[in-house]
């Protein structure tokens, strides 16, 4: 017989008690709040359990921002894609602007404190969704840029939109500004949805097929290589 199963338990609910207290202090007071003396004494924990746990306060803001954004990533996996993938899109901006203005905790670690996408796992899988919901887009004909371009575009133009916000009072906010974004962000990616194949552009035709790439099973890896580089200058070429 062996402890070790209580003892993570144990473990896991300090922790969690430590993240609670973390979020609630930055959300008072900012990330300058966030002491060890502050976070111990909320979470009726020592600091030497502070350390043990994250080591140093930048170990306890990562993960502070990855519990909240593995959470938001996690319900955003789970919700059913719409049908219509520019909707779908739509729909995804909106709910990352609400979570953006929701925790601004996490959202000035990540951001503010330039964490490192790379570093963080519900990141890259914030990335991940994002890409397929594009991919998604692209597949349909309507993309008229290539596809990185566009989630740099979407995830550049989300977190301006997030921060211009948080760095005004609420009773300031523009409250057509994410929406105003989102569109004019929409507008630059799509393409147009055309009547007669002949009168589709050229660049969406090339993002449709390298999105589909993939599926050609009868290419040599240099085939492949050389087309993905042609299609690339034609889907830049709008």
């Amino acid at each position: 017989m062996t402890d070790e199963p209580d003892h993570d338990l144990e473990a896991q609910d300090v922790r969690a008690r430590v993240l609670d207290a973390a979020v609630k202090l930055i959300g008072e007071g900012g990330v300058a709040a966030l002491t060890t003396r502050a976070v111990a004494s909320v979470a009726s924990v020592q600091a030497p359990t502070l350390y043990r746990l994250f080591g140093e306060k930048r170990g306890l803001l990562n993960a502070v921002a990855e519990h909240a954004l593995a959470t938001f990533v996690a319900q955003k996996a789970a919700v059913e894609p719409h049908p219509d993938p520019v909707q779908d899109l739509s729909d995804a901006w909106d709910s990352y602007i609400a979570f953006g203005l929701a925790n601004p905790a996490a959202f000035a670690i990540i951001n503010e404190l330039g964490v490192p996408t790379s570093a963080s796992p519900a990141a890259l899988a914030g990335i991940a969704i994002l890409r397929e919901r594009v991919l998604r887009i692209a597949r349909a004909g309507r993309l008229a840029m290539p596809v990185e371009r566009a989630i740099a575009l979407i995830h550049a133009a989300g977190v301006g939109t997030v921060a211009t916000l948080l760095a005004l009072p609420l009773n300031e906010r523009d409250g057509q500004l994410s929406s105003t974004a989102r569109d004019a962000v929409l507008a630059a990616i799509l393409a147009e949805p055309a009547t007669r194949v002949e009168d589709t552009g050229i660049a969406p035709l090339a993002v449709a097929l390298g999105s589909r790439l993939g599926e050609a099973g009868d290419l040599t890896p240099g085939e492949r290589l050389l087309l993905a580089e042609l299609l690339d200058r034609l889907s830049s070429s709008a």
